[in-house]
């Protein structure tokens, strides 16, 4: 199809040249989000205090809770009213089950509720690899170091500081606001579905949700220079699926064709060579037509022509991998393989899990199909393990989206706000069910350098960018 697409605009090329030329120039920016001028001033060295003490707390979630230490969890809520104190004098507070904590701020109105989530726990690490102890809070030039500084106690910590900066203003909100946190999203754990569920059963529509996700970065588009505020409006689904290929074993010695280690491996290779086909979804499409206008000429002319040019985006994308390609299509990374437990047994049973991260345009059993059709061996048996569906796309032409995009823009400002296609997973795609206004933000700006330390060794946060943090919960707060 794009062959002939590109025989069809050589055979009629001063047409097709006027016409590329012509959208390409007319390809200008958009007007960006509304700035608010006005300063915050708040306590930045309580804020920091605060995010120290939280993240003192070892919040480790395991997904065998043998491993887990109830302790900690326990010792930071603990430590939530003295912290916040403002918050609890004004703020009804419940706990529900696995860990899922639920604050309300009475607002004038109950009409048009606003969730502001985050969650508390963090992911094991190996101490002896950091340069910092992960859980000590070393503030050293600048930089506060510690596990969860960035995933995701900054923005726990960032909404309840600012409601708590807020009260004791004597601020009112509009509406009604939520902080909604659980302590187990690291594990996938329910915690936020009994969230959703408590809201279900009280008759609760949010009609604004934010959570984790993009963030304030630079160099992360092709050709745009300024910093980019990226929305989440969506996440695709994720799956961990299991092949397994099973024989008779035997001795090495004698080795029969077609071992179970070959079988697994071809079908690896066979599914690296063919990757998913490639999707613009609504969310990504949006990301293009917002920074693509932003972008040197030569990129300006692929986003503004991708009628001709899907062709060449997508070669490009499948070549370079990385985020680009990620929010184009379905992902498949192979992460974990087995075989024999001697290095003279051929192996009764091979097997091979790959982590997926399924395209909001394809589905569970679309993969599952695909890789069976592609793979194209019955030896190989193909299932999934665990796994979850793309989220709902939310909404942006609305006042919700706007008052996220208005704060960031504020918070950050010079920075160009765009939405965009989340590739990883978070707790608010539990809320897709009863809103479509849910949108996907971490309240910070991070160098490429930071971002790699989410999940890995030292991580760390700069100060400013916590107490940015703050500022931007501050700013949202005040339209809700």
């Amino acid at each position: 199809m794009y062959i002939l697409k590109i025989i069809l605009a050589i055979i009629f090329l001063p047409i097709t040249l006027i016409v590329v030329l012509v959208r390409t120039a007319s390809f200008k920016p958009k007007d960006n989000a509304k700035v608010i001028e006005t300063e915050e001033v708040f306590d930045k060295e309580k804020t920091i205090s605060n995010l120290q003490q939280l993240i003192r707390c070892k919040t480790v979630s395991n997904r065998d809770p043998k491993l887990e230490d109830e302790k900690e969890f326990k010792k930071l809520i603990d430590l939530l009213p003295s912290l916040y104190p403002n918050v609890f004098k004004v703020c009804s507070f419940d706990k529900l089950p696995d860990r899922g904590l639920l604050f309300k701020w009475k607002g004038k109105n109950s009409d048009k509720p606003s969730v502001m989530m985050a969650h508390y726990d963090v992911v094991p690490v190996n101490e002896e690899n950091w340069e910092k102890p992960p859980f000590d809070a070393v503030i050293e030039d600048g930089v506060l170091w510690g596990r969860g500084s960035l995933d995701t106690k900054v923005t726990f910590n960032g909404v309840l500081s600012s409601a708590d900066h807020l009260i004791a203003q004597g601020f009112v909100p509009e509406n009604d606001i939520y902080f909604a946190f659980s302590g187990g999203e690291e594990v996938m754990g329910n915690g936020a579905v009994h969230i959703v569920e408590y809201f279900k059963k009280n008759n609760i529509t949010p009609n604004l949700v934010v959570d984790e996700g993009g963030a304030v970065v630079e160099n992360m588009f092709p050709g745009v220079k300024v910093p980019c505020g990226l929305i989440g409006i969506a996440e695709k689904g994720m799956s961990d699926v299991l092949f397994t290929v099973k024989s008779n074993g035997g001795h090495a010695s004698a080795p029969t064709p077609h071992s179970p280690v070959v079988e697994i491996s071809d079908a690896c290779l066979k599914l690296e060579k063919k990757p998913f086909k490639s999707h613009l979804t609504q969310p990504v499409a949006e990301m293009f037509d917002t920074l693509g206008r932003r972008s040197t000429f030569a990129y300006r002319m692929i986003f503004s022509n991708l009628w001709l040019f899907d062709g060449l985006l997508d070669t490009l994308c499948k070549k370079k991998g990385g985020e680009l390609n990620a929010l184009m299509r379905t992902t498949v990374a192979f992460t974990m393989l087995s075989g024999s437990k001697a290095t003279n047994v051929i192996p009764p049973e091979a097997t091979m899990i790959a982590n997926v991260r399924i395209n909001p345009a394809d589905s569970k059993q679309i993969m599952l199909d695909y890789f069976n059709k592609t793979v194209d061996n019955k030896n190989v048996d193909i299932s999934i393990i665990q796994g979850m569906e793309p989220s709902r796309v939310s909404l942006t032409d609305c006042d919700s989206y706007e008052k996220v995009a208005s704060a960031v823009a504020s918070t950050w400002k010079g920075c160009v706000v765009s939405p965009y296609l989340m590739v990883q997973c978070s707790d608010s795609r539990h809320y897709g069910s009863i809103c479509d206004k849910v949108y996907r933000f971490s309240a910070m700006d991070l160098t490429s350098e930071e971002r790699k330390t989410i999940h890995g060794n030292n991580e760390r946060i700069r100060l400013e960018t916590a107490t940015k943090a703050v500022e931007f919960y501050i700013r949202l707060m005040r339209t809700c």
